[in-house]
């Protein structure tokens, strides 16, 4: 039973030192989600405030943040698998452009939360701004 116990330990790890090269992409993205969840229940709970509303914390929200962390990491390992051992004739690094993807989308929501959080025109200022951007870039590919 012992041997048994050392062959899964030793197959589990082999599999895990696949990912080793991506482990900071994936806690990189981890961060980001972090605190666009932190951020999000701040702005929740001012907004509630503000409205007069009695504010709670909502369990599913949590739950969908986890989810949505572990989708994450699920993909990024199916990123890294793709591009290192099916794609390793071209280097697309495809791994990290999802990171980044990831990434900017929770900067995205970060950024609408801090505007709600401090009222400061510098977030307003931003967040319209890279919408600017991203419509401007979204034209000029047509």
């Amino acid at each position: 039973m012992e041997d048994l116990f050392r062959l899964f330990n030793s197959a589990l790890l082999a599999l895990l030192s696949l990912f080793a090269p991506v482990k900071p992409l994936i806690c990189c993205a981890l961060c980001f989600i972090a605190i666009d969840f932190i951020s999000g229940v701040a702005a929740s709970r001012k907004m509630a405030k503000r409205d007069g509303k009695k504010w709670y914390f909502e369990s599913h929200e949590a739950w969908r943040t986890l989810h949505k962390a572990g989708f994450v990491i699920i993909a990024t390992g199916m990123m890294w698998i793709l591009e290192s051992c099916v794609l390793d004739f071209v280097s697309l690094n495809i791994t990290k452009l999802f990171a980044g993807f990831i990434c900017s989308v929770e900067l995205w929501s970060f950024l609408e939360n801090a505007s709600q959080l401090s009222e400061a025109p510098l977030f307003e200022w931003m967040q319209k701004y890279l919408h600017r951007r991203i419509e401007r870039q979204i034209n000029d590919e047509k």
